[in-house]
């Protein structure tokens, strides 16, 4: 493997500065994670996509918030700008369950230690930087910025808040994945242009008085609900929500604006999805693909979950409810090419720990890779939010070929012994029936292959629950695929004499779900000989669906209202359902099946026989 000097990294102190010789840097910036040189990791990417056009980059990781701001003033001002990246995962996820108790371990911090960053690292480093330096342009990336970027419900303080610039006293957000935007960012105010002027770019927000802004008010704008009707009305806000995730998933999207505190939050449409070659260029920038020096000696729990493993796409059509990927990613995927996925693997092959094991080849999805619409005119004109769900799209190419080439190409490189997919399956994907029977016969030769060659034992799938009702609002399909799929897996598993598990997740307490509904997964998940383990309860995070059913009582797109359950008592009714089999839960179920007129089910869960 190639010795690396600290030069190699992005600087992080002036002394690291200095070794490169120099005495300024462009863009300085903030990260909540630990720095991270590798394409998983969201400050090393937009850090090297800076560089990669010729600006000075440095790197803050995890400064400490307390005190005198030392590590705020260490490389003084940049010559452009401050960019906040507040970490990989939203910051209250990171540090809160969903029972909102301290978790104790961040994934992301040196040691896994739960005290590196603030709540709300984009709000509190964006105030120390205006107070330190208050005429130096301050940009918001990441996924806690983008998923905030409009009224948005928290659950970790049980209310509305605004758009995050309102709080932050940030200039501009670039949301969603921002290589492009922070370079014609970087290009603008390296021009001379106010940052104040930045109000074109595709892909920001910006607050503005009406006067301010570009054009007008249009009658092609989509006017939300203020944040202020917001506060006064839950419909309101749901009624926002539909717009807001329209638009998010569409080829050419509308200006959003929403006035707050007599100004507008101005939301202006996305860029086109990436190209391959842009996509490319991104990740195969010279990452060292490991961490700073100054970590030596310490662990950094994501870091060993994603070493020897390769991300081959970006995006996901999948739209579940619960979930933030295509609000942040997009619902078009963007692949990398064959050649530029297998120089990664050859790199992590040359890695001194590298065994022969790909712990993962995948993405949002594992199975998505090189799927598009067939004709995509249909594509650009299109506003569902999902292109699976409530059926696949006929418009949809389901093709597993290209995904089966990457995986024959990598396994034939003489250092890879076997390659894993560690990211989630979409069985929906694999027994979808198209009217191309390549595609079908794809599809079985991916089944068969992927749980002959690519399952270290346990195959993760994620029905999430049993009920259609259920499934429906998550936007999931019926129980009866996953059923399906178990069939093939277990006939498979039997034909080549194999002793593989599947391994199903499942979500208590989301909207629409009531106890009921989890009593009739225990005795379905009973009847299957599963003993539950990957369960959850329902985390109501920014900008999902399934968030502002939670927060607003109503579905988005019919307006009809909606249960969730949501005081600890009936979350914890619905939770203990996952583990029936534990003795000490069997009192408290069947007293909690009377009480909601189900004695029947006494039997089916705890009869032998049944």
């Amino acid at each position: 493997m190639k010795e690396y000097r600290l030069t190699d990294f992005l600087p992080t102190t002036k002394k690291e500065m200095e070794l490169r010789g120099w005495d300024y840097v462009d863009v300085i910036l903030f990260s909540g994670d630990a720095y991270v040189d590798h394409p998983s990791f969201g400050a090393a990417v937009i850090g090297r996509v800076l560089e990669s056009h010729g600006y000075r980059v440095a790197i803050i990781p995890q400064p400490d918030w307390h005190g005198d701001y030392r590590d705020f003033k260490k490389l003084g001002r940049p010559r452009l700008f401050f960019g906040i990246s507040p970490g990989c995962m939203d910051s209250m996820v990171n540090k809160y369950t969903a029972n909102r108790r301290l978790r104790s371990e961040d994934a992301y911090s040196p040691d896994g230690r739960h005290d590196c960053r603030p709540e709300y690292p984009t709000i509190v480093y964006s105030r120390i930087l205006r107070q330190l330096y208050p005429d130096v342009p301050i940009v918001l990336g990441g996924i806690e910025a983008s998923l905030r970027r409009l009224t948005h419900y928290d659950y970790w303080q049980d209310k509305l808040r605004k758009c995050i610039l309102c709080d932050s006293g940030a200039d501009i957000i670039s949301y969603g994945m921002g290589e492009k935007t922070v370079v014609s960012i970087a290009q603008r105010l390296a021009e001379g242009e106010d940052i104040k002027q930045l109000h074109d770019l595709p892909q920001t927000v910006y607050l503005a008085k009406e006067k301010d802004i570009p054009g007008g008010i249009t009658n092609d704008d989509i006017v939300l609900h203020s944040h202020e009707e917001c506060l006064r009305n839950k419909r309101a806000e749901a009624e926002n929500y539909r717009h807001i995730e329209e638009e998010s998933n569409k080829y050419h999207a509308q200006r959003l604006l929403q006035k707050v505190d007599g100004v507008y939050a101005v939301v202006n449409p996305p860029n086109p999805p990436m190209t391959t070659d842009e996509l490319d260029a991104s990740f195969d920038l010279p990452y060292t693909r490991l961490p700073h020096p100054k970590y030596k000696g310490k662990r950094i729990p994501a870091f060993e979950m994603i070493t020897h493993s390769v991300n081959m796409h970006r995006g996901c059509f999948g739209g579940c409810a619960f979930c933030t990927i295509s609000a942040h990613q997009g619902k078009f995927i963007t692949c990398r090419s064959k050649e530029s996925i297998l120089k990664e693997v050859r790199q992590v092959a040359e890695m001194p720990d590298f065994k022969g094991y790909l712990s993962d080849l995948g993405g949002p999805s594992a199975n998505m890779y090189g799927m598009h619409g067939r004709n995509l005119l249909a594509c650009e004109k299109c506003k569902r939010p999902s292109c699976i769900h409530p059926q696949v799209c006929p418009n949809l190419n389901t093709d597993h070929s290209a995904l089966l080439d990457i995986y024959h190409a990598v396994d034939a490189l003489p250092k890879v012994k076997k390659s894993f997919i560690g990211s989630g399956v979409r069985y929906d994907l694999l027994l979808h029936h198209s009217k191309d029977e390549k595609s079908n016969e794809a599809a079985r030769q991916y089944t068969r292959e992927l749980i002959c060659k690519h399952v270290s034992g346990r195959l993760k799938v994620a029905p999430e629950h049993t009920s259609d009702k259920v499934l429906y609002l998550m936007r999931k399909p019926s129980f009866q695929q996953f059923e399906q799929f178990k069939r093939i897996f277990d006939r498979i598993n039997r034909e080549e004499n194999m002793r593989q598990q599947l391994i199903p997740y499942f979500i208590s307490s989301h909207p629409g779900c009531k106890e009921a509904d989890m009593a009739e997964l225990a005795v379905i998940t009973k009847r299957l000989d599963f003993h539950l383990e990957q369960v959850q309860d329902f985390t109501p995070t920014p900008m999902t669906i399934a968030t502002e059913m939670w927060y607003s009582g109503y579905d988005p797109y019919t307006l009809e209202p909606v249960f969730s359950a949501k005081t600890a008592r009936e979350k914890l009714a619905q939770r203990m359902f996952f583990f029936w089999y534990k003795r000490e839960e069997r009192r408290h179920i069947e007293q909690e099946l009377k009480r909601i007129g189900r004695p029947d089910l006494i039997s089916k869960l705890y009869s032998k026989g049944k």
